[in-house]
């Protein structure tokens, strides 16, 4: 097993060398410049490794982007084994990171929300208060003869 600093580093090195060799080397119009490496996670025994991207664009996009990464495979996985120099390549699998789409689901929640408050500060605007000014009973109450309590 390596350590977590070693993981660590190949992790970094695996998210550059991919994002450069998308970036400069592979002709796929697929992966074209819409294509962002968001993370990259590797296994502790350094034999598989996670890369997360996202793509700008709508879903037909993603799909073709998906499908050039994963012919793309062997051509990236024989780079990073190029730069990083180790006994084992570790195996690349490509993941669409939901970040994206979880960041614009919360927007999306917080929009409703301020429509919402702001709806019930429009009702609330001239509204009084139930009862009267103070409700709570105060020491000088009891002095006119309602100490039978």
């Amino acid at each position: 097993m390596a350590d977590n600093a070693r993981a660590k580093r190949l992790a970094d090195l695996i998210r550059e060398v991919v994002a450069q060799k998308l970036q400069r080397g592979i002709k796929d119009p697929r992966l074209g410049t819409h294509v962002t490496i968001t993370d990259t996670r590797v296994t502790g025994d350094l034999r598989e490794a996670t890369v997360f991207y996202t793509v700008h664009g709508d879903d037909e996009d993603r799909a073709a982007a998906a499908a050039g990464l994963e012919s793309a495979k062997g051509v990236l996985r024989s780079a990073v084994g190029a730069a990083a120099g180790v006994k084992f390549t570790p195996s690349l699998a490509f993941v669409a990171d939901a970040l994206p789409d979880n960041a614009k689901a919360i927007e999306d929640l917080l929009d409703k929300a301020r429509i919402s408050d702001e709806k019930v500060r429009e009702v609330s605007a001239g509204a009084e208060f139930a009862g009267d000014a103070d409700p709570y009973r105060k020491p000088e109450d009891d002095e006119d003869g309602d100490a039978s309590s």
